[in-house]
């Protein structure tokens, strides 16, 4: 054997370079399903039979295009974890080379270089083709950008890629006139909620789906989550109908109320096309491709258009060109040296704070949660209850659908919780429970009240936000985006702020109670 080929559970295309040269007559593929990687964080199901089920429709793809491939299912119970799978098949065939796409997760990584060092056999790992910026691409613009800056911004990032690949630009400048619409793309949907709103569609399990929903059920029985509500694409073919079906019906709406939130409406206007993004089904170029040609077809206005390419070519490349860049001392960051222990209701919404019980419900019913629930609902309270960020990380990890260690660690310890100091944000994401009472109907459903800072109907956002601030004052002056902030800490007499984290302690004493 020539070459041992590696995909992982999250390199399912055919654009894969590792199969770029492949010869049947001196190749061969591995790919395995294993117990740890729905293990070594507390896997939600929907997120297992995901995975699983992808794997095995590509793994027909390759069958149907006589690749040579050896797949280990679960159901084998043959190896526990993925190096021993490996090293079985090393043992076995006496490959010249393994070869392999960039993973998307250090650990997986460093197994693959444990096995290669181990069994003496050469590592290829080859770039990550599928995404528009290579790890040495941007860590030689985080150099550069670093030379004059003491942090990364990601709005610097976006520009140069707008530019790279003439993305909504009209020559040298930007289409309209402006980098980003931010201001156009933060309304609430006020007190009539969301209108004509259109469900995504459904793609029913086939055989192929309902055998791993049975195999995840009995497997994995005592994990979070249920499969009564799986819909998610675990086909090319049916990631392409769910993008096609964002850009007829919802991109046109996604920019005004992406940050918004409403009661029992998990979706809205969102394009739930992460997942498929994540499993490679779909390709970031096609995805903006689309939504760019729906603007200049007139289908959708600029800043619903723009400001869904920036979650793509911006958000999606620049945090995972980050999370190469700040690993492995990003899983271990925690500036404000945060020990809170995950209160149990997050694995069960069992809540009185009524954001968070719907948050984390539809969380646990679908696998899913936009990315404003996530920052500014679930991220704000780990931080303002100040949270271990390793557990907090480990738990988006596991209860996410689109969930990869690239995109999950960065944005949740470095963004949501500032765990490593702001390295790319530009100030600790941080409010009161005035902005979720701004941002959506849930604290009409709530026995909480988010504009007390006290008392017993005080909001545990509103008062754990006063205590912060009080406690962290001198770092929130010193920054011009949070300064304001701490101007109404001051205004506070020494009885009132001495009356405020007093009842935040309270509060942190009782989380399990909240």
């Amino acid at each position: 054997m020539r070459h041992l080929v590696i995909i992982l559970g999250d390199q399912l295309t055919l654009d894969n370079p590792a199969l770029l040269d492949f010869d049947p007559a001196q190749d061969h593929i591995v790919m395995a399903e294993v117990r740890q990687e729905s293990t070594h964080v507390w896997s939600h199901r929907q997120r297992i039979t995901l995975f699983l089920s992808a794997m095995r429709h590509f793994a027909e793809c390759l069958r149907a295009q006589s690749f040579p491939l050896t797949y280990f299912a679960l159901d084998d119970q043959a190896h526990h974890d993925l190096p021993a799978v490996w090293q079985a098949m090393v043992q076995q065939h006496r490959p010249l080379a393994l070869k392999v796409c960039e993973p998307g997760d250090w650990r997986i990584w460093q197994q693959l270089q444990a096995v290669a060092d181990q069994s003496a056999t050469p590592l290829q790992v080859l770039q990550d083709t599928h995404f528009m910026c290579s790890i040495d691409q941007f860590k030689r613009w985080a150099d550069h950008y670093g030379e004059k800056n003491t942090s990364l911004r990601m709005e610097f990032f976006y520009r140069s890629m707008r530019k790279k690949y003439q993305i909504l630009m009209a020559g040298d400048a930007p289409e309209g006139g402006d980098w980003n619409y931010d201001q156009d793309n933060r309304q609430s949907l006020g007190k009539q909620g969301p209108q004509d709103l259109r469900p995504p569609p459904t793609f029913a399990p086939d055989a192929v789906t309902q055998a791993v929903m049975t195999l995840v059920n009995q497997t994995f029985h005592d994990h979070p989550g249920a499969l009564d509500d799986f819909q998610w694409p675990v086909t090319r073919e049916q990631a392409l109908t769910l993008l096609a079906h964002f850009v007829a019906e919802k991109l046109a709406r996604f920019g005004p109320y992406q940050d918004a939130m409403w009661q029992a409406e998990p979706y809205l206007w969102h394009s739930l096309l992460a997942s498929a993004l994540n499993l490679k089904l779909l390709n970031p170029r096609e995805v903006i491709a689309a939504a760019e040609q729906a603007y200049r077809q007139g289908q959708a206005p600029l800043a619903s258009v723009e400001g869904f390419i920036r979650q793509i070519l911006g958000w999606r490349e620049f945090i995972r060109g980050v999370y190469w860049l700040e690993m492995p001392a990003l899983e271990k960051a925690n500036y404000f040296n945060h020990q809170g222990a995950l209160p149990a209701w997050f694995w069960t919404g069992q809540t009185g704070m009524h954001c968070l019980a719907q948050c984390i419900g539809q969380t646990l019913q679908h696998g899913y949660a936009h990315h404003i629930q996530r920052l500014m609902v679930l991220g704000l309270f780990a931080t303002l209850a100040e949270l271990s960020p390793q557990q907090v990380s480990d738990w988006f990890l596991a209860v996410y659908v689109d969930a990869v260690a690239w995109v999950e660690l960065p944005n949740v310890a470095g963004m949501a919780l500032f765990a490593n100091g702001g390295r790319f944000t530009s100030k600790p994401y941080v409010a009161s429970g005035a902005y979720i009472q701004r941002m959506s109907n849930y604290c009409q459903h709530c026995k909480y009240d988010p504009k007390q800072k006290t008392g017993a109907q005080a909001c545990p956002f509103t008062t754990l936000y006063w205590a912060f601030l009080i406690k962290h004052e001198a770092l929130f002056a010193r920054n011009p985006r949070t300064s304001l902030m701490v101007k109404h800490v001051a205004k506070l007499s020494a009885a009132e702020k001495n009356e405020i984290t007093t009842a935040a302690r309270l509060r942190l004493q009782h989380i399990a109670q909240l």
